[in-house]
């Protein structure tokens, strides 16, 4: 009897460990998203992974993010658009000054960077949607110039920017408007203007048919 119990015991204790396991592999799905498949497929093992993921969350809990001031903000916002009037000129160029820049970005806000590797790290933990996206546009910043299209230079600078937004922590004054945009009309304006016109068109009539019936 008293091995039954010492059995039901054991087995209790492992349903309960694999329900933990099972809980925090769960989490760690939902905070990392597709960073959660890279890690596993790029060390090929799940319990691998997600220790590795784990102590990136340590780390970038033990870093008191700064923010940036206004006049910094503004240089940056400067700086970017520099980069950008440079790609014109100089694609692969302008590549690598985005990259340098987004990793200036990063030490500046605190983050502890050392080499690409720790920056895409921590990206990683804040914005687990755009560590892929950055890996890409270092990845083809690195490569030659017959390897790299214009088409792949130019992805490269809308990943960067799109990172860069997010480390600034705003996106750019009206970067979410369309200047070539029409304006919406205005069918309120334009109903209440009909109905003036209607309206006037009303008094004509009547105006005409008072005077009709006094020239008879």
């Amino acid at each position: 009897m008293n091995w039954m119990i010492v059995v039901l015991v054991i087995v209790a204790i492992v349903v309960v460990i694999a329900v933990a396991m099972q809980m925090r592999s769960a989490r760690l799905k939902r905070r990392f998203g597709p960073e959660y498949e890279h890690t596993v497929e790029e060390t090929g093992n799940r319990r691998t992974a997600e220790a590795e993921l784990r102590a990136r969350a340590k780390r970038r809990a033990e870093v008191e993010l700064r923010e940036l001031s206004p006049e910094a903000l503004a240089d940056y916002r400067d700086r970017w658009h520099d980069v950008q009037a440079e790609f014109v000129d100089d694609p692969r160029g302008a590549v690598a000054h985005a990259d340098a820049l987004v990793e200036e970005v990063m030490r500046d806000r605190g983050y502890p960077i050392d080499g690409f590797d720790a920056g895409v790290d921590m990206v990683s933990v804040d914005h687990p949607d755009l560590a892929e996206t950055y890996r890409a546009a270092h990845a083809i910043g690195q490569r030659s110039a017959q390897e790299a299209s214009l088409d792949d230079l130019r992805e490269a600078m809308q990943h960067y920017h799109v990172l860069f937004d997010e480390l600034l922590g705003e996106p750019e004054p009206g970067s979410d408007v369309d200047p070539d945009a029409e304006p919406e009309p205005d069918f309120e304006s334009e109903s209440e203007s009909e109905s003036e016109s209607d309206s006037d068109a009303e008094h004509d009539v009547d105006d005409s048919t008072s005077t009709e019936e006094r020239s008879l």
